[in-house]
């Protein structure tokens, strides 16, 4: 349903309004241009303007992109490019997943509703927020999902549950604009309701660090297992909500424990 509003001018209400506090969309390898002019459409209909793509398959700018978003420029000049999820996750403090609940990763799994609530209270806080979205074809793989601090799963119908990439991310930028209207924003995060999350940047840092120990004494071992190692230990800390000075804490236990080895 089209609007009556100047998109230039809800671009720019949008930016004044969510600004560094409102969630950054992360499209991971969109694979079509009109996907992304439509998820640009659909974001600025709940004034978001928050863009970053990972690698899109078609050339940046887009035709394509442009002629879909029907007017929301805004969200598509202000789209930033990124070569890996982690670059492009660097800088925020609380990361969601919307995908498909995995079996073999071990997450909380909240409904878009209580996503926003959360971020709400994030925002309030002044901590900066993204949720991931997949390539149209094969979602997120399990590498990706491991950076974000909980899954969004849609609840729709079990028997048929599939949604295009727009559909996805209009559900949870509605239910954001949802919770500021409702004044959602005084709800407390899970269990730490001022505590400042470690950036993503902060907690690759651990990751290496550890990793790089773990390298060392040989813990990783064998390497054709060592991929999945990685990767249930960087799940296992993305689940203990860690906060600046826990990650501070946890480097310096571990340089401890090396220089007394």
């Amino acid at each position: 349903m089209d609007t009556n509003s100047n998109p230039t001018d809800m671009g720019k209400m949008a930016g004044r309004n969510g600004g560094t506090s409102a969630p950054e969309i992360i499209l991971v390898h969109p694979q079509i241009g009109e996907n992304i002019g439509a998820t640009a459409r659909a974001m600025l209909n709940c004034g978001l303007v928050n863009l970053r793509l990972v690698k899109p398959r078609e050339d940046w700018p887009n035709k394509k992109a442009i002629t879909s978003s029907s007017g929301a420029t805004a969200v598509l000049d202000g789209a930033r490019l990124y070569d890996t999820t982690q670059d492009a996750v660097a800088d925020l403090n609380l990361l969601y997943a919307a995908t498909a609940r995995p079996r073999d990763l071990v997450k909380p799994v909240i409904i878009p509703r209580c996503a926003a609530a959360e971020m709400r209270a994030a925002s309030v806080l002044g901590q900066k927020m993204g949720i991931l979205f997949g390539a149209e074809r094969s979602g997120l793989d399990n590498d990706n999902i491991t950076l974000a601090d909980a899954i969004i799963e849609v609840p729709v119908n079990p028997k048929f549950s599939s949604l295009n990439l727009s559909q996805a991310v209009l559900i949870c930028a509605y239910e954001w604009h949802l919770a500021g209207v409702e004044e959602c924003d005084k709800a407390p995060l899970r269990g730490r309701p001022s505590a400042i999350h470690a950036t993503k940047r902060d907690m690759a840092g651990l990751f290496e660090h550890l990793e790089a120990e773990l390298d060392q004494s040989g813990f990783l071992y064998p390497p054709e297992k060592r991929p999945a190692m990685v990767r249930n230990i960087r799940n296992l800390f993305a689940r203990a909500d860690l906060t600046e000075q826990e990650v501070r804490t946890l480097r310096g236990v571990i340089a401890a424990l090396v220089k007394g080895r």
